[in-house]
């Protein structure tokens, strides 16, 4: 290829103090001469027919850290890599359609994923070669970065051939996993005798096979490292919820007991960090993600339901405050409601260590605590040798090991003053720096879990907060577009990147419609429908899922679709959600027709690959044994609040509430009488909303009407398992 004039090599440059991203502009110095994902940069490698190094990462990684301190901080190293290749960077978070692409493709080599995530592209985008975190020389069985470099581009020089079979080869396959048309053909092996196309047993197999695999001592998966998996425990959770195999239920109480007592939660500010290094949960990766704790909050919130134990109450607390004292934004700088949302993460290092600012010296504690020390280090395992071998004689607060009955949890009670202490001394240490983006998809993730515990706790801050950050979401980012409600994926300050993911969308609606079901006001059921519509027309397939990425987004090597969830629920399996409660909330055959379709398209990938969708296969189980609860009346009414607060706290899995106010009227399947459900109009009567009274259903019959808490609680038990009523 004949060099463009246009781009002299010479000219290159670190184009990253521009962008807003935390994370890119934590590289902006670096003298590696960084680009970031655009255009030009393109345009650039294939004007100078120069190999991409894509190197892949974000803010709170710290991995991604440690490769930036060792090489691309090094002038020797960045000479190397300026001199072979155009360096582009990627924040993950921003920009996950990418970040999907290329994980994929080193998958697809056989490789296991992670952060950083570095790949070897053609001019073109094309990859053909990769791996995650490479040391500056060679130690840890790998071979040393500019090594790697070097003979990178040593090949692609002198056996360009191969190279280029070898991105011919990961394209193709690349659009064949993403491909529509390619999944289409799974759909016809479906038994016409499966209404859903999913075997009415496959949940149930599922979550059996899953809690085989579960550490029966601490929880989790066996081995390490160790991640929380929630919404695996979502799915075993209901399936004990169902069928009372005790097996799903103390696969998720020991999990939870185990993330609840160990060095993954913290014990003094609260949250949990994103997953712990060993098998017992003692020493975490210090980073902490919004979306985790969304996750665990919904977690617990549902167990808790079941168990009312007080440790999963007081970590749901916790975590929430921890929420909003620290990751929440535009609450204290007078700017006022418009700008709330919550920060991405909290990065795992401060001061240029991992854990810095989390661990403790039995010296500091003694000096700190005074005569409650003693107490206090019997409590949370503190020894002068220390348990974080990486920070020397330092200690991770834990209560390890677990207890299933949480036995002790009231020794805490009378920590609450000493672990003050140790929060105001914290704050005093340099802090780990925080990813101030804003994410519309992990804010839909934190909104939902805030509405949805909110009645359950009846804790009116959670659910206020909960509105006003969906308004800022709103407010920030979103904006009209030719009669559609589109959102940005990501903001920061004045900045607002209006590339967005089916995530966005999906997660988002789900806030909406768990704001809605919290408070009957309507805004927020048409402003979720607004966004389906958007959905609908810019990211479905021709089989009824959905792309990741927009239709009329900047095109990439591959569009992404898939169904597998990741740290985060896929958009397919959180839409089978949606589309399940707008039908009930509309009464519209069409969403109904739209989650029967959704289902049956994810059916034949569900039953080859169930463990990596549980989002989905709870979802559709929920669906199969669908529950709703109308509640009529008038939300100043006592009994209208009472017999709301007893639908959102009922552990019924997958239940609809879907409350009717003044001025609003009730679903049409609802009869509005004594008697089932017949179907016909005429045999419905008028209602009154100073008699408040809840309709329990399933699809479209009804029991009849339950105006008491102990009506509407007898109910709502038909649909658990009898071993679970007797559960203490």
């Amino acid at each position: 290829m004949t060099q463009d004039p246009t781009y002299p090599q010479k000219d290159l440059a670190n184009r990253l103090a521009n962008e807003t991203s935390p994370y890119l502009l934590q590289h902006k110095d670096n003298p590696v001469h960084w680009q970031p994902w655009d255009a030009k940069a393109l345009e650039t490698a294939q004007a100078l027919d120069k190999p991409i190094l894509l190197s892949i990462g974000y803010s709170a990684c710290h991995w991604c850290h440690v490769m930036a301190h060792e090489s691309f901080e090094n002038d020797a190293i960045a000479s190397v890599m300026n001199e072979l290749f155009i360096n582009i960077k990627v924040d993950r978070e921003e920009r996950p359609d990418i970040d999907d692409i290329y994980m994929s493709a080193l998958h697809m080599m056989g490789e296991q994923g992670g952060w950083p995530l570095t790949m070897f592209l053609l001019p073109d985008g094309r990859p053909f070669w990769g791996g995650t975190y490479f040391p500056p020389v060679a130690k840890y069985g790998r071979p040393g970065f500019p090594d790697i470099c070097r003979e990178i581009a040593r090949i692609c020089k002198e056996e360009n051939k191969k190279v280029q079979e070898n991105a011919e080869k990961l394209t193709e396959a690349l659009h064949n996993k993403n491909s529509a048309t390619f999944k289409a053909s799974g759909i016809e092996q479906l038994s016409p005798d499966l209404p859903l196309g999913v075997p009415e047993d496959l949940a149930g197999e599922a979550s059996e096979n899953l809690a085989r695999q579960i550490d029966l001592t601490f929880g989790g998966m066996q081995g390490a490292p160790k991640f929380p998996q929630p919404l695996i425990c979502d799915l075993l959770w209901q399936d004990w919820l169902r069928s009372g195999r005790d097996v799903s239920r103390e696969a998720v109480l020991i999990t939870l007991s185990g993330l609840c007592h160990g060095g993954i939660f913290d014990h003094v500010r609260g949250g949990f960090c994103r997953y712990a290094v060993d098998a017992e949960w003692l020493v975490p990766h210090f980073e902490k993600m919004i979306y985790d704790n969304s996750l665990l909050l919904d977690l617990l919130g549902n167990v808790w339901k079941s168990t009312h134990d007080e440790m999963f109450k007081d970590r749901i607390e916790k975590t929430v405050n921890w929420l909003f004292k620290e990751m929440l934004t535009g609450t204290s700088d007078g700017v006022g409601d418009d700008n709330t949302a919550f920060a991405a993460s909290l990065d795992a290092d401060s001061e240029g260590e991992e854990g810095k600012y989390y661990v403790w010296t039995t010296a500091e504690l003694r000096s700190l605590l005074g005569e409650n020390y003693s107490a206090f280090a019997h409590t949370y395992r503190v020894t002068d040798e220390g348990n974080f071998s990486e920070g020397g004689a330092v200690n991770i607060l834990n209560r390890l090991p677990p207890s299933l009955l949480n036995e002790g949890f009231s020794e805490e009670a009378e920590h609450t003053q000493s672990l003050s202490i140790l929060a105001r001394a914290q704050s005093l240490r340099t802090p780990p720096g925080r990813d101030d983006k804003i994410l519309a998809d992990w804010n839909g993730l934190v909104i939902a879990a805030l509405a949805r515990l909110a009645p359950v706790f009846q804790n009116k801050d959670w659910l206020d907060t909960a509105e006003k950050t969906f308004e800022g979401i709103l407010q920030n980012m979103s904006y009209e577009d030719g009669g559609f409600l589109k959102l940005a994926h990501a903001a920061r300050g004045d900045s607002r990147l209006d590339v967005s993911m089916a995530e966005d969308y999906a997660n988002m609606i789900d806030a909406a419609l768990s704001l809605f079901s919290a408070t009957g006001k309507a805004d927020y059921l048409t402003t979720g429908e607004a966004l389906n519509k958007t959905l609908e027309e810019f990211y479905a397939d021709s089989l009824g899922a959905f792309y990741m990425t927009s239709s009329d987004a900047v095109s990439l090597i591959a569009r992404p679709h898939n169904s597998f969830d990741g740290a985060t629920p896929n958009a397919n399996g959180t839409m089978v959600s949606v589309y399940r409660r707008l039908s009930v909330f509309t009464g519209k055959q069409d969403y109904r027709d739209k989650l029967k379709t959704l289902i049956k398209t994810q059916a034949i990938t569900a039953i080859k690959h169930y463990p990596q969708m549980p989002r989905y296969l709870t979802e559709t189980e929920n669906t199969r044994h669908q529950a709703s609860c109308v509640i009529i009346g008038d939300p100043t009414d006592n009994s209208f609040k009472l017999l709301m607060e007893t639908a959102h706290a009922h552990p019924c899995p997958g239940l609809v509430v879907h409350p009717v106010l003044p001025g609003q009227d009730p679903p049409s399947h609802i009869p509005l009488d004594e008697v089932a459900h017949t179907g016909a109009a005429s045999d419905k009567m008028s209602f009154a909303f100073d008699q408040p009274t809840a309709y329990v259903c399933t699809h479209n019959a009804c029991l009849p009407p339950a105006k008491s808490v102990d009506e509407l609680t007898t109910r709502l038990n038909g649909f658990l398992h009898v071993a679970v009523l007797n559960f203490e």
